[in-house]
């Protein structure tokens, strides 16, 4: 995928808005972060505990907890990865954040 594929699937969910942080492309639901591009290739996707843990170990060609990141509920995706598990990964990530808003 591409970060233009990811916007364009993220914004069509419900109540998603793209923003720029930091020069770095991010998307948002009720002002709190879904996911947003990482280091080149990668994007970091709001995502921890068991959620984090069944995608790391499911899809490790795709999905990965760098150091810097074990300790916030985000995993880093491969953009080069399984574009379906992604999407997928991308909608719990929304789901989770939205409910989070209810």
């Amino acid at each position: 995928m591409t970060l233009d594929e990811v916007e364009a699937y993220l914004l069509t969910l419900e109540g998603v808005r793209a923003r720029r942080v930091d020069g770095r492309r991010a998307w948002y639901v009720g002002g709190l972060l879904v996911a947003r591009a990482d280091a080149p290739g990668t994007l970091l996707v709001r995502l921890g505990g068991a959620e984090r843990e069944r995608l790391v170990t499911a899809r490790p060609d795709t999905f990965g907890v760098p150091p810097r990141w074990e300790a916030h509920a985000k995993v880093q995706a491969d953009l080069s990865g399984d574009a379906a598990t992604l999407r997928d990964a991308l909608h719990r990530a929304w789901d989770s954040q939205r409910r989070v808003r209810a």
